[in-house]
C-alpha cells in the first residue's frame, strides 16, 4: 500500500468515525430502537434457507446489529460472532448461543465482547458486517485492521452485507486489491445492491 493511499484512508477513517459517532449519539432513543430492527425483505431474499449467519456486536457509533442477531436466531439460523485472539492472527467466527443475555460472550483483546473460545467455530454463509465508510457502488472502508478483508478473501463464497448509517456514504474511496467488495449495504433508509 502506498503511503499516499494509507494516509488518505487514515484521514477518511478519522473523519467518518467522528461523523458516525456524532450521528448515532444524536439519535433519540425512540428512533434508535427502530432502526435496524429487522432485515428488509430484499435482504432476506439474499439469505439462503438454513444459512449460517455471521454478525457483529456493535462498537460505539456503529450501526447496531443486535436486533438482526435476535431475528436470525429466532428464525432458527445458527448465528456466529467474530473472535479475535491477537492482532496478527486471523479473525474466526464462533457460535453465539445466547443473544438475549450474552452469557456466552467474554471480553476480547480489542475491548469488544466476543464468543468464548470453547464455542464451536462456524463459517458463516452470510456475513453482516460494520463499515466506517461506503460508496453507492458497494466499496467499503473498514476499521483498518484488515480482519474482515482477510476473512472474506479466505471465504469468497460468503455473502457479505454491510450495515451503516447514511451519513457514512462518500463519493469515492481509495480501493486496493485486498479490499473486498460487498454484495449489498443496508442503511436505515435504503438498500444498495445487490452489486
Amino acid at each position: 500500500m502506498s503511503d499516499t493511499i494509507a494516509a488518505r484512508k487514515a484521514a477518511l477513517r478519522k473523519e467518518l468515525r467522528r461523523k458516525r459517532r456524532e450521528h448515532a449519539a444524536a439519535l433519540p432513543k425512540q428512533v434508535s430502537a427502530l432502526v435496524f430492527n429487522r432485515p428488509p425483505a430484499p435482504v432476506l431474499q439474499m439469505v439462503p434457507e438454513g444459512a449460517t449467519i455471521g454478525l457483529y456486536r456493535a462498537d460505539t457509533g456503529e450501526a447496531p446489529a443486535f436486533s438482526y442477531t435476535k431475528f436470525f436466531f429466532e428464525a432458527g439460523h445458527d448465528v456466529a460472532l467474530p473472535r479475535i485472539t491477537t492482532l496478527d492472527a486471523p479473525m474466526r467466527f464462533h457460535a453465539h448461543t445466547d443473544p438475549y443475555e450474552e452469557s456466552d460472550l467474554v471480553d476480547g483483546p480489542l475491548g469488544l465482547r466476543q464468543p468464548a473460545a470453547n464455542l464451536p467455530e462456524i463459517v458463516p454463509d452470510v456475513l453482516f458486517m460494520p463499515l466506517v465508510g461506503f460508496t453507492a457502488s458497494g466499496e467499503r472502508l473498514g476499521q483498518g485492521g484488515g480482519f474482515y478483508d482477510r476473512w472474506l478473501q479466505a471465504h469468497p463464497q460468503t455473502i457479505a452485507i454491510g450495515m451503516a448509517w447514511d451519513i457514512q456514504e462518500v463519493d469515492n474511496l481509495p480501493v486496493e486489491d485486498h479490499d473486498m467488495p460487498l454484495a449489498a449495504i443496508i442503511t436505515p433508509t435504503r438498500i444498495l445492491g445487490p452489486f
